[in-house]
């Protein structure tokens, strides 16, 4: 047989396995898609039944790389086609809200029960972080109260209360500035505003320690402003009991005591800061005072000590360190 009747006799031969292999190759695709014929459908709600429009529905194969979309229309309902038989992640998103998700055993010649998603609407922080528009809103305010310019940044704040009215924790913003105006009374109709709804959303200041400390460190402040050192000590006393492991407020709390001259409290508290943060200057400088007036020079020196190891740049530096020298004259 001449070399080219051999050829064609081969190309012949693999004719039919060749024209098999492209037959089947759509179908190894999608075999390695995991697509097909499957469909999962159902309705997006929020906490109280009422259907959510908009809601972004994700169809991942959990066996291979294949993803599929959806969008719930007015009455919540969704629908997503093209899915292969197998385990699939559906997952419900939408602005302001939580997301759902659910592994489902999706098949292609039976029909896929429905899935219900029930979206809760985020609240408080939760909500302010979710949103980058309020985020650079409450940054803004932010960077203003920071510059002492409390006016401007109150106006930002309260634009932001008027498109947020329910992340109540803006308030403690809005305290802040009348604290800075030096107006009492608002300042501390703001931080008790917080406290209500705290305690009304959660039933427990412990549930939201963060927002709860910074209200009650903010009475506090007023009233120690105010010269009311027992009113002071009793909100700074209520932060430390909520939070103690806050540094701040046990801090604050041995400064109302050592301008009280309770000095045994005022050591407690300063310490109790010591323990929480280690390397923060300011409790190291106070006990070394608090220990001076007790007539304890070597506990003194060891935290005024301290105190210049820590913050060595500290503009108190010079006259703590000619109290050091002082005692250390007197020792001698």
């Amino acid at each position: 047989m001449s070399p080219r009747r051999r050829r064609n006799a081969i190309i012949k031969s693999f004719f039919p396995f060749f024209l098999s292999l492209l037959l089947a190759l759509p179908l190894l695709l999608c075999a390695q898609e995991n697509l097909g014929k499957g469909r999962v459908s159902g309705q997006v709600v929020d906490e109280n039944g009422n259907p959510l429009e908009g809601a972004n529905i994700l169809v991942q194969s959990l066996q291979t790389q294949s993803v599929l979309e959806g969008v719930s229309d007015k009455k919540g309902h969704f629908a997503v086609a093209g899915m292969g038989t197998g385990r699939w992640k559906v997952t419900a998103t939408k602005k302001g809200y939580t997301s759902s998700e659910i592994n489902y055993q999706v098949q292609q010649l039976t029909r896929n029960p429905p899935i219900i998603f029930t979206l809760k609407k985020l609240t408080g922080m939760a909500a302010l972080l979710a949103d980058e528009e309020s985020v650079k809103m409450f940054d803004q305010g932010n960077a203003l109260l920071k510059e002492d310019k409390a006016d401007e940044a109150l106006l930002v704040f309260e634009d932001f209360l008027l498109k947020y009215p329910d992340i109540y924790q803006i308030h403690l913003s809005i305290g802040s500035c009348y604290l800075k105006k030096k107006e009492w009374d608002k300042a501390a109709a703001e931080f008790t505003l917080v406290l209500e709804k705290t305690k009304a959303i959660f039933g427990d200041y412990q549930k939201d320690k963060s927002t709860s400390v910074r209200a009650l460190s903010g009475l506090g402040e007023i009233y120690l402003m105010r010269e009311d050192l027992v009113k002071a000590q009793e909100f700074f006393k209520q932060a430390v009991d909520i939070s103690p492991e806050d540094e701040v407020a046990a801090y604050n709390v041995g400064e109302v005591f050592f301008s009280n001259q309770q000095t045994e409290e005022a050591i407690h508290y300063f310490e109790l800061a010591v323990k929480i943060k280690k390397d923060w200057p300011k409790p190291y400088l106070r006990l070394g005072y608090v220990f001076l007036n007790k007539g304890d020079y070597a506990k003194s020196i060891e935290y005024f000590s301290k105190f210049v190891e820590l913050d060595p740049q500290n503009p108190e530096v010079p006259q703590v360190k000619n109290i050091i020298a002082t005692i250390e004259k007197l020792r001698k």
